[in-house]
């Protein structure tokens, strides 16, 4: 019974969506099934291996500029778990790998944050954003190549100078993204 309960679901998405006639169907179900379809290739990105390297995320920023500030003690004894990447204001900050923005929003430390789900499950932080790109939303697919926000000073970060907060999470906790990230070209 589930088998046909299955088969029958898949049919009847995959007539959605090869369907000439996609305009006519409604919002509502426009909306399920490309919620579907990302949850799937969401499904699908999490079972792949983590990427070993990571693209820089700040435009034209080099890897050898980037002072570790991994583990640096912060306020309420935590310790900082990212590196802050310093640069102008406003200097474009892209995706460090692909995946598919799964929060965008504003936090007390972060500001205006924007969250990636990558290969291996791990989520990429991309933290105090002076502004988001004009088309970054949940459930967008992202590469190397796709502007998220801009480097900014929200959050904690009112009183230092710009910098994107860059963290990698992955299910087991925090990792320092210094090592992963390489430049680019």
């Amino acid at each position: 019974m589930k088998k046909i309960l299955f088969l029958s679901s898949a049919i009847l998405f995959t007539m959605l969506l090869t369907s000439t006639r996609w305009a006519a169907i409604s919002d509502a179900t426009h909306r399920w099934a490309g919620g579907t379809l990302s949850y799937l290739k969401m499904a699908q990105l999490y079972a792949r291996e983590p990427d070993q390297k990571l693209v820089m995320p700040v435009h034209t920023i080099r890897v050898e500029q980037v002072r570790d500030s991994w583990h640096a003690p912060r306020d309420g004894e935590r310790l900082h778990e990212g590196q802050d990447i310093f640069a102008k204001r406003g200097t474009p900050v892209y995706s460090a790998t692909e995946g598919y923005v799964v929060r965008v929003g504003e936090t007390n430390l972060g500001g205006q944050t924007v969250s990636v789900l990558g290969a291996g499950g791990r989520v990429y932080y991309y933290a105090h954003l002076d502004s988001y790109a004009p088309d970054v939303a949940v459930g967008e697919y992202v590469t190397t190549e796709t502007v998220l926000g801009y480097v900014g000073t929200t959050g904690n970060a009112k009183n230092t100078p710009p910098h994107l907060h860059f963290g990698v999470y992955t299910p087991a906790g925090a990792v320092n993204p210094l090592p992963l990230l390489t430049n680019r070209s």
